[in-house]
């Protein structure tokens, strides 16, 4: 658990360096003070608001507690063991199987089920899954998820302006920025190492919230089997994306929920199934 914590920090000082260096490309120090004042105005709205946007995307509505009281009753029983306040769940009216958890701190997060989930899988096996996404909550995952994904899109914006702007004759000439192609290839590769480290930064933190929530539950193999049941619904449907948002909010859910082989996993947010329950298993071990 504390390799995948420094792992993460890294992670997202090499994030920041890259923005850092996309914005001094672009105008020296002015750049570099403008990317940073860009990063920061578009994480305070991520902040404040990225939880809404993504319950509505989905059609979240209220979980009805008369219908699933059974599931409020894990929550609470599994919040208390983590230490934390309750969160609101939803309910999303889709066969996929799957789950997320959202919100900017634990006093505001919410956990949302969907239809597919709650027919697929067993108590106990869900038990293994809401406790994994309120170990998101706890260890503040979603908030560094959001942080990593703001600073890369802001490194992908930064691009394009660099890329344009040399195109177009703009940019400093004052100073040696290297050749053309240089400049261009800057452009290209930055917003890829950034998406790498991104999707770097996601996959260690299901590794920690697949532990964490492994020693909430206190049954490993629960949560293994759910993730085995899981992975296998998304196979078996085939489920696309319907939109770039949610291809850009696949890291939120217990398993990536759209279909893909070969160099598309390359592009996962999630870790290799098999590496996540050979983990758990070897817990009990």
């Amino acid at each position: 658990m504390f390799w995948n914590q420094i792992k993460t920090v890294i992670l997202l000082g090499g994030l920041s360096g890259l923005l850092f260096l996309c914005g001094y490309w672009i105008g020296g120090h002015t750049g570099l003070i403008f990317a940073f004042a860009f990063s920061l105005l578009m994480n305070f709205a991520a902040y404040f608001y990225s939880d809404k946007l993504v319950l509505k995307m989905y059609k979240a509505v209220p979980l009805d507690q008369e219908k699933y009281g059974y599931v409020y009753d894990m929550v609470s029983e599994l919040s208390h063991n983590a230490n934390i306040p309750m969160p609101k769940l939803w309910y999303i009216p889709t066969p996929m199987a799957n789950a997320f958890a959202t919100g900017r701190n634990p006093q505001h997060a919410s956990v949302a089920v969907t239809q597919g989930i709650l027919d697929t899988l067993k108590d106990y096996e869900l038990r293994g899954v809401l406790a994994h996404e309120l170990s998101h909550v706890k260890n503040r995952d979603i908030l560094i998820a959001t942080i990593a994904a703001t600073i890369a899109m802001t490194i992908a914006y930064l691009a394009d302006i660099l890329r344009w702007s040399f195109i177009f004759g703009g940019g400093s000439r004052d100073r040696d920025r290297g050749s053309g192609i240089g400049v261009i290839l800057v452009a290209l590769l930055m917003p890829i190492a950034a998406t790498m480290i991104q999707l770097a930064i996601s996959r260690s933190r299901e590794y920690l919230a697949d532990e964490s929530g492994a020693k909430i539950s206190d049954d490993p193999l629960a949560l293994a089997s759910a993730l085995e049941k899981l992975h296998f619904n998304v196979k078996n449907k085939n489920i696309k994306p319907t939109s770039n948002a949610q291809t850009s909010t696949a890291s939120l859910f217990i398993v990536h929920p759209f279909s893909g082989n070969g160099i598309i996993n390359l592009f996962s947010t999630h870790p290799p199934m098999k590496k996540r329950v050979e983990r758990l298993r070897r817990m009990v071990r």
